[in-house]
């Protein structure tokens, strides 16, 4: 099904609305957070901020999507991802204001996770190139609610530098924006196009030096929203690739948590055990500024949504892989992996006590991370 030009509109204005209602809404958002105490005041070794800075941006960027979408919603699978949006926000705020015992906030998230569940918003089968489909059948309804928790809480885990989680969702979900286009799913085409547009509006106060935090009440809500779409938007069609395409553009996340995981395993840490093995805390600990390490994972993340839209959009190779297929993929799948590599062999191979033998200035003082820091 192609996309009319009135849809294309459709989910332009929606962007352009979000972005501006992100950045209109966010300094009233933060003055009341200022009034309500909902204030980062830690000075936690493991923060890369810490002057005192106001919480609950996520509410600002909820009012940012919710108002444009509201004009879009027209069946019940949208309101129910919208209402798992207002619910995991509003369970991202309490922990915001008041920690919530891992456990609770473990078990809401399972519970927010189930409405699109229950309401038919489900990865109902999984298609792999040149093997197939597989149904999943009931495993369709907690397949999908690991999917929409593991997301929502990676997204949460990068949010520890200025600007690092918002760029990324407004990255990612653009490029879902345009995926979901590509394949007919006009209405989670343009309700991506407006988490894209709210998530870069209020990069204007976040990105470093960052005057709100998004907190986890945006963290969790953003990560759900890509979750959720990601499922109606490209999981659900009949594309071959189409288990590649989150899997790609959300592959920053998803390898930064994995990493840390594993780094926690090795060195026998709990799993929820805080730490600065995190890829921001990385790129810090070798000298590089919050706005350089940024752009970095901006570039890296952008590489990555790039190679899935080539992959969408070359030419059909369904009868044969023709020369301009391979060149174009070839191409967009070296500058991904080149930016991998790159930021691999600077975070692995480049470490803190290399640059002090040499005499370079280290900004962290710790080459592996101390028990008992925050995650």
């Amino acid at each position: 099904m192609d996309w009319s030009l009135i849809e294309y509109q459709a989910a332009a204005v929606g962007f352009l609305v979000a972005f501006l209602l992100a950045v209109l809404l966010t300094p009233v958002v933060s003055e009341a957070a200022w009034w309500a105490g909902a204030v980062d005041r830690s000075t936690d070794a493991r923060r890369m901020h810490h002057a005192p800075t106001p919480l609950l941006g996520g509410l600002a960027m909820l009012l940012a999507i919710a108002i444009p979408a509201l004009a879009l919603g027209n069946d019940h699978g949208f309101w129910g991802i919208m209402a798992g949006a207002a619910l995991m926000a509003l369970l991202g705020a309490i922990d915001d204001i008041h920690p919530l015992h891992p456990a609770v906030k473990f078990g809401g998230q399972i519970a927010i996770a189930a409405i699109p569940a229950w309401l038919g918003i489900t990865i109902d089968h999984v298609t792999l190139p040149l093997i197939g489909v597989f149904d999943l059948d009931w495993m369709q309804y907690p397949v999908t609610i690991i999917w929409i928790v593991a997301i929502a809480n990676i997204v949460n885990f990068i949010d520890g530098m200025d600007g690092l989680a918002a760029g990324f969702c407004a990255i990612a979900a653009l490029t879902f924006s345009i995926l979901s286009a590509a394949l007919g799913r006009v209405d989670a085409a343009a309700i991506a196009a407006i988490v894209s547009g709210a998530a870069f509006g209020f990069l204007r106060y976040n990105f470093y030096p960052a005057t709100i935090f998004m907190g986890d009440a945006g963290a969790l809500m953003l990560g759900y929203l890509l979750a959720a779409l990601s499922i109606q938007g490209v999981l659900k069609t009949a594309a071959a690739v189409s288990l590649v395409f989150p899997l790609v553009v959300l592959a920053l996340p998803i390898l930064d948590t994995s990493f840390v995981i594993l780094k926690r395993i090795k060195h026998r840490q709990p799993i929820y055990q805080a730490d600065r093995w995190h890829f921001h805390h990385r790129f810090a600990a070798i000298g590089y500024s919050q706005r350089r390490s940024a752009v970095h994972l901006y570039l890296w993340c952008a590489s990555l949504s790039a190679l899935a839209l080539a992959i969408r959009f070359v030419p059909n190779h369904r009868h044969g892989w023709d020369t301009v297929t391979l060149v174009v993929l070839g191409v967009f799948g070296l500058v991904a992996l080149a930016t991998t590599l790159t930021t691999l062999y600077v975070l692995e191979i480049i470490k803190p006590r290399h640059l002090r033998a040499v005499g370079l200035p280290v900004r962290s003082s710790d080459d592996m991370p101390q028990s008992g820091r925050a995650a």
